[in-house]
């Protein structure tokens, strides 16, 4: 508990001094077990997780896996069009009904064929008829609450949570122009990759690598002496936006998009949703990861792309530019997941010390600073006061 305490005070001590003296975290946030299972506790059980896409379950009987932590979950659409969500654990004998994403006339358990309705009623179970008592019309398979904001699915095991579009409410004007709830997903792959998940989620925050590590791919489209933060730091989210030049092969409107006009048609938003949730939002696509980690040193990496409905449909063939799509962003997430790896073996080194952060990485401090919100009772409203009077 001695060396958990310390690297606690640390980080509130990151978070206390601001944006000016910001470092890098101590490389204890990302190698200690103690650590890892606070972040379990006290960030996974109880804040909103993404899912995916709403688009990822188009109609009635469509369903997405998950995992909270140890609890299996599944969101599935009913036949009146809502999306929900509940524990995928059957309620016999505890084998999880379903995996991956897919689609089916009924959930039937694959151990003993207990079925159940869209709705997570128990609607029969072979062979129990003469178990006195026992009525399956009585039985239900247990809530996730889920909510769904501007065509993301979240989900979470904390009834006290505040609405998601409560907590997002600052975000929305940013991403409200491109409607990308009507984006056409085109991909959804899981993946586990040997880092912790922190690592990874500062990663995609910050543009200062591309040049770098991103300079056979993405990097050579951004300028990044455009990045912009467009919004005041808090407690659920950080955002920053960036241009594309007319050499980049995604990431402009296209021509029949009557949705945005003027900067919109060449600005992406790329949004990091606490703890776990990011996306690029460009005017023809979009490709999120949601993250959950699996073990310390290894991370459950969800990763989608959509494509907004006029690329969709001016498309001659749908199928090609799919596999180009793919094609592309795997060198991308290959370019990351070198970087990403690199650093979980970096931060076990004994000399491993945090260096200062650029400008560029302002998101990272407003994650620090959001992990000591959450584990080390820091407070962004106690702080800034505390400065201001100092400052005056």
């Amino acid at each position: 508990m001695a060396e958990l305490d310390a690297t606690l005070e640390r980080l509130r001590t990151l978070a206390e001094g601001g944006l000016e003296q910001a470092t890098a975290m101590p490389p204890a946030i990302y190698r200690s077990a103690e650590f890892h299972e606070l972040e379990k506790k006290e960030i996974f059980a109880r804040e909103w997780l993404c899912v995916g896409l709403a688009a990822d379950v188009p109609a009635a009987g469509h369903y997405l896996s998950f995992s909270i932590n140890d609890q299996p979950v599944f969101v599935m659409r009913g036949r009146d069009g809502l999306i929900r969500g509940f524990s995928n654990v059957c309620l016999h004998r505890m084998m999880r009904l379903v995996e991956g994403q897919g689609s089916c006339q009924r959930l039937v358990c694959p151990y003993h064929a207990w079925t159940y309705d869209f709705d997570g009623r128990l609607l029969g179970a072979p062979h129990m008829k003469q178990t006195p008592g026992f009525e399956p019309r009585s039985h239900h398979l247990p809530a996730i609450r889920t909510e769904v904001w501007e065509g993301w699915v979240y989900v979470t095991l904390n009834e006290q949570a505040p609405p998601v579009g409560e907590l997002l409410a600052s975000l929305a004007p940013l991403v409200a122009p491109y409607q990308m709830q009507n984006y056409v997903s085109v991909a959804l792959q899981d993946h586990v990759w040997n880092t912790n998940w922190k690592l990874l989620t500062e990663n995609f925050m910050e543009g200062y690598h591309l040049p770098v590590a991103h300079r056979a791919t993405v990097g050579a489209w951004m300028p990044i002496e455009d990045t912009r933060f467009p919004t005041e730091p808090n407690d659920h989210f950080t955002v920053q936006t960036f241009t594309k030049d007319e050499t980049a092969r995604y990431g402009r409107a296209h021509p029949s998009n009557t949705r945005l006009e003027g900067h919109h048609r060449y600005t992406t938003v790329m949004p990091s949703v606490f703890p776990a949730h990011m996306y690029v939002l460009a005017p023809d696509h979009l490709w999120y990861l949601s993250l959950r980690p699996k073990s310390l040193g290894e991370v459950h990496v969800r990763f989608g792309v959509a494509l907004a409905p006029e690329v969709v449909a001016n498309l001659p063939d749908l199928e090609k530019e799919k596999a180009e799509l793919l094609a592309f962003f795997d060198k991308v997430n290959a370019e990351d997941r070198f970087v990403v790896e690199g650093l979980y073996q970096g931060v076990q080194a004994p000399l491993a010390k945090p260096g200062r952060l650029s400008w560029l990485e302002r998101e990272i401090h407003d994650f620090t600073c959001y992990l000591a919100t959450r584990l080390a009772g820091w407070r962004r409203s106690e702080s800034l006061s505390r400065r201001q009077r100092a400052a005056s």
